[in-house]
């Protein structure tokens, strides 16, 4: 799948996130009869280090998304097209940002059981590309829970900056607890 301006559930592209499911027995099955503690929209949770971005790791996701595209390869193509380095896919930022909110998404007060979480929707707002060489902060934000039915919607919104400011993206993440809704 191309990547484009604007990318919506890019399957496999999310990152590897460790998190315990909460709630349940001593079997380790969800009782899927709790609700989501909206207490926690409006949480927001800080990435614990910088993301550095790096031509190897750009072309290893162009290479995962299936994108040939040589501005994500090349830093000679990249410049010829007015970039100053090798740019990454829109769909970037999925590799960094989730785990902005692991630590709302795994603490037992929430009530997430991750183990009947699926991929919702991304969405991606940008101010400018990523490049190589960017250093990236994270800022997340459980922002909305909504039940649909029997399931728990969650969305994720996260601001991505450098370093020093500037403002990169916004990416929106939702995730679907299925079964969780009271």
């Amino acid at each position: 799948m191309s990547a484009s301006a604007v990318a919506r559930g890019v399957a496999g592209s999310l990152p590897r996130v460790v998190l315990l499911p909460s709630g349940g027995d001593a079997s380790g099955k969800g009782s899927g009869t709790m609700a989501l503690n909206r207490d926690f929209v409006g949480r927001t949770y800080h990435a614990s280090a910088p993301y550095e971005v790096s031509r190897v790791k750009i072309k290893e996701f162009a290479a995962a998304i299936g994108d040939p595209s040589p501005l994500y390869r090349e830093p000679e193509a990249a410049r010829a097209a007015g970039h100053p380095d090798v740019l990454a896919p829109p769909t970037f930022p999925i590799v960094f940002t989730l785990g902005g909110a692991a630590e709302a998404l795994a603490d037992p007060d929430f009530g997430l059981d991750y183990a009947m979480v699926v991929h919702g929707e991304q969405r991606f707002a940008y101010v400018r590309p990523i490049y190589a060489g960017d250093e990236l902060v994270c800022t997340s934000t459980i922002s909305e829970i909504r039940s649909m039915g029997r399931n728990e919607v969650v969305t994720v919104t996260s601001e991505v900056s450098t370093v020093h400011g500037e403002p990169v993206c916004t990416t929106y993440n939702t995730l679907i607890e299925r079964g969780g809704a009271a």
